[in-house]
């Protein structure tokens, strides 16, 4: 990445406070070539709670406090039309840009038709997408993300693809030896989402609880606590 002016470019990332874009912006900042000045976030706010992980506002905050990046979060209501989260984004997405910001970061790892609806999305305001982890075998990805001292509990999980009983599991080895068939060792198909609670992109853990397991709209979401 050629730096402008002698400065790296400004870039968020898209944080969803699961462990792909954790590790995203773990490896970004390994590279270098940006200067990561936030962190973008979708929260529900019927729930306050990071859309689709289920995670609790608070919860996110100390993971972004942890990693020293300001929070840019974009609110949507439930159920949240595709026009509104759209318009929410593109709101965000123009702030940040006004800001200097050129680049957002994603955790992505194969799934082509999101990774082109992202650049399209992006493109069309005059911002790129990048993703450090693309086309990583997720096998061997997430058994590093395990060797590098990623701490991350499965905060929901697709109950068409894996039983309630792995919300609020720990990701760790014993996690990915029980995985059926079929199931991407990293959830990339949906079948579950994370929440982090340590990593080498934190100055500190985060100590968290398991709540109660809720089941609602096909999916178990664990209630991960703070303490």
């Amino acid at each position: 990445m050629a730096q402008q002016n002698g400065k790296r470019p400004k870039a968020l990332i898209a944080w969803s406070s699961g462990k792909d874009s954790a590790w995203a912006l773990h490896e970004a900042r390994r590279g270098g070539d940006y200067d990561i000045v936030g962190a973008l976030t979708t929260v529900t706010d019927s729930f306050s709670r990071v859309s689709m992980h289920g995670v609790r506002e608070e919860l996110l905050a100390a993971q972004l406090a942890a990693a020293g990046l300001p929070s840019i979060t974009v609110r949507i209501p439930y159920p949240c039309p595709n026009e509104i989260y759209e318009r929410e984004m593109a709101k965000a997405m123009e702030r940040a840009k006004a800001d200097g910001v050129t680049h957002v970061i994603f955790g992505d790892l194969f799934l082509a038709d999101l990774r082109a609806w992202r650049e399209e999305k992006l493109k069309s305001i005059g911002m790129t997408a990048v993703f450090p982890l693309w086309l990583r075998p997720t096998d061997t990805l997430a058994r590093e993300m395990i060797a590098g001292g990623l701490e991350a509990h499965l905060a929901v999980v697709d109950m068409a693809k894996l039983q309630p009983s792995f919300a609020g599991r720990r990701f760790d080895e014993a996690l990915l030896t029980d995985l059926p068939e079929g199931i991407d060792p990293c959830g990339e198909n949906g079948e579950f989402h994370s929440f982090v609670a340590a990593g080498p992109m934190f100055a500190r853990r985060i100590a968290v609880k398991r709540g109660e397991t809720v089941q609602r709209d096909g999916f178990a979401f664990a209630d991960l606590l703070a303490g």
